[in-house]
């Protein structure tokens, strides 16, 4: 898309940005590889173009969701290691195993959907046994993991699967100090001790996410998984702001005034009337509303930057627009609204626009829907980034 071009909204992706913090994630975690995360269309940055510049920056895996997530990426010619975790009954598991895609086992069923579609193959599947050390979602528990190594390894005695990995999810390590953490952590070295005194030889053990990355080193161990931290969102204001583990946002999300009018006193604004205005003013109309992943929880409280100054969302935040009150201030139509950004200019962050809405900034940056125009800047890497 052409970067000049007139726009009602748009999403500026800076890949610069995201190399640098991959750059910064492998800092982190120095002793372990990086798998970069690019789940849910890579958090709403685009997978395809974030995964590119991931690998350029030395992440060695790609992780996705869902397997048609990881078919994808490896369809777009990304080469390497790319991991899918969510799978249901039925799934490709044959295309899976043609792509050479690392694909997650959390229960017998899995194994056997697998070891068919190995044998429909013709090759040997690549596996990674998910164990449920206390989050309660997917994986193994405890009781049922002796079963499932020892059918794993009878699996891999007819060379129908490679278990290449044995790895969990922690639950609240983005709560430091949760006593979650050292109890997982405790689970998961015995499940992995287990397993490996039966026999199975991993090539990674994995449990870091973006929060565990940066601040539980013990939690390192073969390779991290960060996701929302590639993207230079901090995964939650306790573990601490990017700027804090050398992170930089990668999505500035814009628009253009569509409008802007005088209003008088006592005048009702968007549906509701939940907004009336207190005296006489102007009012700015931003583009962009709920149907482009705006969030309506936000309403009379999100935060803009119009003319350098900050504004709020004056009344209900509709499907395809919101207003602002420009206090008397008049700024040309088609003058930048900047919703969010790294913080740089004054303007909001995606954090900022969380705490207005109620939720957590990774829902912010992935829910920005598809007909907002994502622009990628610094596509290639430059001689001069750190």
């Amino acid at each position: 898309m052409n970067e000049t071009a007139p726009f009602r909204v748009r999403a500026e992706i800076d890949l610069a940005a995201l190399r640098a913090n991959v750059r910064a994630l492998r800092a982190h975690a120095s002793g372990a590889a990086l798998m970069a995360v690019v789940k849910a269309d890579g958090y709403g940055h685009g997978a395809v173009p974030c995964a590119r510049a991931a690998v350029e920056a030395g992440a060695t895996w790609l992780g996705a969701a869902t397997p048609e997530e990881a078919l994808a990426l490896r369809a777009a010619g990304l080469p390497g290691r790319i991991m899918c975790w969510l799978w249901t009954p039925g799934g490709p598991w044959r295309e899976g195993v043609e792509a050479d895609l690392d694909m997650a086992v959390s229960a017998l069923w899995a194994l056997r959907e697998v070891t068919a579609a190995a044998r429909a193959a013709g090759r040997t599947a690549r596996i990674q046994l998910k164990a449920d050390t206390g989050l309660g979602r997917n994986g193994c528990m405890p009781a049922d993991w002796p079963e499932l190594i020892a059918e794993s390894l009878r699996a891999e005695a007819e060379g129908l699967v490679k278990v290449t990995g044995l790895w969990s999810h922690f639950a609240c390590a983005d709560e430091p100090g949760h006593p979650s953490i050292a109890a997982q952590l405790t689970v998961f070295r015995e499940m992995v001790a287990y397993a490996e005194d039966q026999g199975i030889r991993p090539e990674v053990r994995h449990i870091a996410n973006s929060p565990a990355t940066l601040t539980l080193p013990e939690a390192h161990f073969d390779l991290v998984r960060p996701g929302i931290a590639v993207y230079g969102v901090s995964p939650s204001p306790e573990v601490g702001a990017p700027e804090d583990f050398g992170l930089r946002p990668v999505m500035t999300l814009t628009a253009s005034l569509a409008h802007v009018k005088h209003a008088p006193a006592g005048h009702g604004v968007s549906y509701g009337h939940h907004y009336v205005t207190p005296g006489e003013t102007t009012l700015g109309l931003i583009p962009a509303g709920y149907g482009d992943g705006i969030p309506r929880h936000a309403s009379g409280t999100a935060p803009v930057l119009v003319g350098g100054k900050l504004r709020t969302a004056a009344g209900r935040v509709a499907m395809d627009q919101f207003v602002v009150d420009l206090g008397g201030d008049e700024p040309e139509v088609g003058a930048e609204a900047v919703l969010f950004g790294p913080g740089d200019r004054g303007e909001p962050t995606a954090e900022d626009w969380a705490q207005a809405a109620g939720t957590i900034a990774y829902e912010i940056v992935t829910r920005i829907g598809s007909r907002v125009p994502r622009v990628y800047v610094n596509e290639r890497p430059g001689t001069g980034e750190m």
